[in-house]
C-alpha cells in the first residue's frame, strides 16, 4: 500500500468512526445528548428537535457507511468521494448552527477539511 493511499485510509476511518459515534448518539440517546449539551455549551438549550437530530444522525451513519465503501460496489461513482461531499456539506451547516449560537466550531471545521483532503486525495483514482 503507497503511503498516500495509506493516508486515505486512515483519514476515511477518522472520518466513520467518528460520525458513526455522532450518528448513533443522536439516534440513540438524543435526549440525553441535549440535556448534557444544554447545560454544558453557553447557548443554552440547543434548538433542535428529536426528528431533526435523528435526521442528521440518520446522515451522519450514511456518510460513515459511504466514506469506507470500496469503489468496486459502485463502479463510476465513488462512493467515499461522494459521502465526504455530503459530510462535507453537513459539516458547513454544523458551522453555521455553532456559529449563530456563539459556540465554537473548531470541530466541523477540521471535519470538512478532513473530508476535504479525502476528495482531493482520492479524485482521479
Amino acid at each position: 500500500m503507497s503511503g498516500m493511499n495509506a493516508m486515505m485510509w486512515t483519514a476515511q476511518g477518522i472520518l466513520a468512526l467518528t460520525f458513526f459515534i455522532t450518528g448513533m448518539s443522536k439516534l440513540l440517546a438524543f435526549g440525553h445528548v441535549k440535556r448534557f449539551l444544554g447545560r454544558r455549551l453557553k447557548g443554552g438549550p440547543i434548538g433542535m428537535s428529536t426528528g431533526q437530530g435523528a435526521l442528521v444522525g440518520v446522515l451522519e451513519l450514511a456518510g460513515a457507511i459511504g466514506v469506507l465503501t470500496p469503489p468496486s460496489i459502485a463502479p463510476g461513482y465513488k462512493p467515499a468521494m461522494m459521502a465526504c461531499a455530503g459530510l462535507a456539506l453537513l459539516m458547513v451547516g454544523a458551522v453555521l448552527y455553532h456559529s449563530r449560537r456563539k459556540e465554537p466550531a473548531a470541530p466541523a471545521v477540521a471535519l470538512f477539511l478532513l473530508a476535504i483532503f479525502v476528495i482531493v486525495g482520492r479524485w482521479g483514482h
